[in-house]
């Protein structure tokens, strides 16, 4: 919501803001990243790329980006924030963008060639909320391990 809109509210609901089917993506690839409370530099080069380069961000106003990091950050903070997460995603991004969710949130993790416990189990529920097959995740993990792979 834009600070004019927000000027003229006389109670401010707690709920975070709507976020749009790209925030969405943008989303789950910061949500992998922050998961072990560490952003690392690969990762968040490869975020960049992805909306770089990626046709779905082809329209997209990057500069959206620090405020949905802002309500990771804070949803993180939160004692069911993970489920609150899960929920402002199902609400907002398309059922036909949960595998494209999935695929940037792989990459993201696999971007620095090491994927952490708390990456592995935020990816596990990734699948879980976004019922992602079994077939095609293990597909798009291998496919993520490889492009991240060094010699």
């Amino acid at each position: 919501m834009s600070p004019r809109l927000l000027k003229g509210m006389t109670h401010v609901q707690d709920t975070p803001p709507a976020l749009s089917p790209q925030d969405c993506l943008v989303a789950m690839m910061v949500a992998v990243s922050a998961s072990d409370e560490n952003l690392k530099t690969s990762e968040l080069v490869t975020i960049e790329r992805i909306i770089n380069h990626l046709p779905v961000f082809a329209d997209y106003d990057t500069d959206r980006i620090t405020r949905v990091s802002k309500t990771i950050f804070d949803l993180y903070a939160e004692e069911e924030g993970l489920d609150a997460l899960f929920d402002l995603i199902r609400s907002n991004l398309p059922p036909a963008l949960y595998e494209t969710a999935y695929v940037m949130a792989c990459d993201v993790a696999a971007a620095d060639g090491t994927l952490r416990e708390a990456e592995i189990r935020l990816l596990e529920e990734m699948r879980y909320e976004l019922s992602i097959d079994r077939l095609a995740a293990a597909a798009i993990e291998r496919a993520a391990r490889a492009r991240h792979r060094t010699v």
